[in-house]
């Protein structure tokens, strides 16, 4: 292990081979770290947090000119207690994961995002920058969660599904804005969802749907692009 700083490391903690850990990191107790696995420097750690190998917590955000600037509220990365976290992970500086979630292995989550408490970000799945994501939210595998998205609590976002936040694609300035998913909505796998769409509580977004415009709450979309479809009821489904 290579201790940058020398960090003051709980007796409980478990640690890989060539874990690296630099100065001002706070880990707490019954911590588990696998192998070639780097802390970067100020990142929190609660108790009980489960990491795999070969992750990258607390990278500092960098870019180009052409590259926005985000707006980061808090300078380093907090995780909370009885997180778990896979393999080949990487986490900005500027994030917060709560107690209880998992992230499978090489999840990538950036900058000034929020992970509610109970969620599941899948294999492979991409949280952007300036993204709030809520409580018991199921984000499977691959998905694409473009920046400046919010995902209210109970949401279910099916695998490969997409979003953009640019709605003329860089050709012209604009405010760039994600969808807003409200409370136990559910987007199925290879579905797209366009710029600032709002979709409702309770609706339902079909697999491989465009969706363009806002969906209602309770409501059910098909297609591309997306439209309303009827209802299903009881006696409808026993035919």
């Amino acid at each position: 292990m290579s201790k940058l700083g020398q960090p003051q490391l709980p007796e409980s903690i478990k640690l890989g081979q060539h874990v690296v850990i630099e100065e001002g990191v706070t880990i707490g107790e019954n911590v588990t770290i696998g192998h070639h696995t780097v802390i970067l420097k100020n990142t929190i750690i609660g108790d009980n947090v489960i990491i795999g190998s070969n992750c990258v917590l607390g990278v500092k955000k960098s870019g180009n000119q052409k590259m926005r600037a985000s707006n980061v509220k808090q300078p380093h990365l907090i995780i909370g207690e009885n997180t778990k976290i896979g393999n080949n992970v990487t986490i900005y500086a500027g994030s917060e994961i709560a107690d209880h979630v998992f992230v499978a292995d090489h999840a990538s989550i950036r900058e000034n995002s929020t992970i509610g408490s109970q969620t599941v970000i899948g294999r492979g799945a991409i949280v952007e920058l300036n993204t709030s994501i809520g409580k018991r939210c199921t984000i499977q595998t691959l998905a694409y969660i473009t920046g400046d998205t919010i995902l209210e609590d109970d949401v279910f976002i099916g695998p490969c599904v997409s979003m953009s936040n640019d709605k003329y694609m860089g050709l012209k300035p604009y405010e760039l804005k994600g969808a807003h998913i409200k409370k136990g909505a559910k987007i199925g796998n290879n579905a797209t969802l366009l710029p600032n769409v709002t979709i409702g509580e309770n609706a339902i977004v079909g697999a491989g749907s465009v969706v363009t415009k806002d969906v209602q709450p309770n409501e059910t979309v098909v297609g591309v692009p997306a439209k309303k479809i009827s209802k299903i009821n009881s006696n409808d489904a026993e035919k």
